[in-house]
C-alpha cells in the first residue's frame, strides 16, 4: 500500500511537530511513506536520515499565488502529480476543501482528513486526536529526528571535549519574538564565567547582522556560526550540544527533536501550543504573564528575566 501525508503549514517547527504522526502512520502500515510539504518546512534537510520517509514532494504555493501549484493551473498540475503516484491512502492535516479535491481527483479512494470547518484547536492538539482516531492507537507528542550515527560521532570529534557546547537560537520569525542580541552577548558572557563554552550561533543569511554583532563582542572567539551551514549539516552538531538556549523558533524545535534540553523563550506565540509538547522545552515566559496568556500579541520582549533565563541555564547546564 502506497501512502501520503499531506502537511500544508510552513514553518521548521510545524514541520518537527508534526513528525510523531508521520511515523505512527509509517509505523502501523509498516513501511516508509511518502510526503507533501512546502519547501519552507526544509523536510528536505530534516528528514535527510529518517528511513520512515521515503519520498518529499514539495507542495509549491506562495503568499503572492506564483507558486506552480497555486490557481486552477496549478490545482490540476498538483492533481497530475499525485495521480501518477498511484497512491492507495491519503492523511490530510488539514480541514481544506482543496486537499480532499485533490485526493478525489488523483483516484486516492483511502482519504482521512480533518473535519471540513473545524473550530481551531491548537497545532499539537488538532494533529494528537486525529492521527489516534485514524490509526487506533495512542501516540506521543514528542518528536524525534533521526540521524545517522557516523555523523554524530564525526561532530563529536570535533567539537570542545573542555566546554559546553550550546546551540544559541538568535533568529526568530519576526522582531516581536527576537529577545536582544545585547541580551545574549551578556548571557554567553556570564555562562562562560561559570562554565567555560563554544556557543554555536543559529541564524541563518537574514540574520547574518545579528551574528556579526556577537562575532565581534568580547564572546566572538568563543561563538561559530550556523548561517553558511545547511541545516542538514547543523543537526550532528545540535545532537552534541548540551543545550539550547533562544527564542521561539524552528532551531528550537529542532533542538528538542534530537533530544537536546532547550530554554525556549516565548515572548509573543502561544506556550500552549508550541512550548509543551516535548519532554525536553524548557519555557521562560514574560513576567506577569501565565503560560495560558502567553500567546499571540502578547509583545512581551522586554519583560523576559535575564535573570531567570541565565539561572535556568546554569541549572539546565549542571
Amino acid at each position: 500500500m502506497k501512502v501520503l501525508v499531506i502537511q500544508p503549514k510552513i514553518g521548521i517547527g510545524d514541520m518537527v511537530i508534526y513528525l510523531p504522526y508521520i511515523h505512527a502512520i509509517s509505523k502501523k502500515y509498516k513501511k516508509s511513506i511518502s510526503i507533501l510539504v512546502k519547501e519552507n518546512t526544509r523536510a528536505n534537510d530534516l528528514f535527510i536520515d529518517d528511513k520512515n520517509i521515503d519520498e518529499i514532494i514539495t507542495l509549491d504555493r506562495r503568499k503572492d499565488k506564483s507558486g506552480s501549484h497555486d490557481g486552477l493551473i496549478g490545482f490540476l498540475n498538483l492533481v497530475k502529480e499525485i495521480k501518477n503516484k498511484k497512491f492507495d491512502k491519503i492523511f490530510i492535516f488539514s480541514g481544506s476543501l482543496r486537499y480532499f479535491l485533490i485526493a478525489k481527483l488523483a483516484g486516492i479512494k483511502n482519504i482521512s482528513q480533518y473535519p471540513f470547518f473545524r473550530s481551531k484547536d491548537n497545532i499539537v492538539t488538532s494533529a494528537k486526536i486525529f492521527t489516534e482516531h485514524e490509526l487506533d492507537t495512542i501516540v506521543s507528542t514528542q518528536p524525534k529526528l533521526n540521524l545517522n550515527l557516523e555523523k554524530i560521532s564525526s561532530a563529536k570529534k570535533i567539537m570542545s571535549s573542555n566546554h559546553k557546547n550550546i546551540c544559541l537560537g538568535i533568529s526568530a520569525s519576526g522582531p516581536t519574538k527576537r529577545w536582544g542580541i545585547k541580551n545574549f552577548v551578556k548571557l554567553c558572557e556570564k555562562i562562560n564565567e561559570v562554565y567555560p563554552s563554544k556557543f554555536y550561533l543559529a541564524g541563518g543569511k537574514n540574520d547574518e547582522l545579528l551574528i556579526e554583532e556577537i562575532l565581534n563582542s568580547n564572546i566572538g572567539p568563543n561563538c561559530i556560526s550556523f548561517s553558511n551551514f545547511a541545516i542538514r549539516d547543523t543537526l550532528p552538531i545540535i545532537k552534541n550540544c548540551n543545550l539550547y538556549i533562544g527564542n521561539d523558533t524552528g532551531w528550537m524545535h529542532i533542538s528538542s527533536a534530537l533530544d537536546v534540553k532547550s530554554l525556549a523563550l516565548f515572548m509573543d506565540s502561544p506556550v500552549k501550543a508550541y512550548g509543551q509538547y516535548s519532554k525536553n522545552i524548557h519555557t521562560i515566559i514574560p513576567d506577569g504573564e501565565t503560560e495560558e496568556t502567553t500567546t499571540h500579541n502578547t509583545l512581551g520582549k522586554e519583560k523576559i528575566s535575564f535573570e531567570k533565563v541565565y539561572n535556568s541555564s546554569i541549572k539546565l547546564l549542571g
